[in-house]
């Protein structure tokens, strides 16, 4: 199973963290990975200047916004998947 943990700090909230939790899990279902990938939240992650904090896989992304969220999913996480299935 892979986790997206995303940022729902103050200052992650106040840049949108809210949008792009509901576009990840949208995409999450248009995909049918919901037994693939879990979504949850997390309190700072310590990039807060930066816009919404994502972490995948121990990394983390900073500066995702609802206007980028798709393609971080599409560029990151299914090529993640894809390397866990092999």
């Amino acid at each position: 199973m892979l986790t997206i943990v995303i940022c729902v700090g103050s200052s992650c909230y106040v840049r949108g963290s809210d949008k792009v939790a509901e576009i990840l899990e949208r995409l999450i279902q248009q995909e049918n990975l919901s037994n693939q990938v879990e979504l949850t939240g997390a309190f700072c992650m310590e990039h807060c200047s930066m816009g919404v904090s994502v972490r995948l896989n121990n990394q983390v992304y900073p500066e995702l916004y609802p206007e980028n969220t798709e393609s971080f999913f599409y560029n990151e996480v299914i090529p993640c998947l894809k390397r866990e299935v092999k």
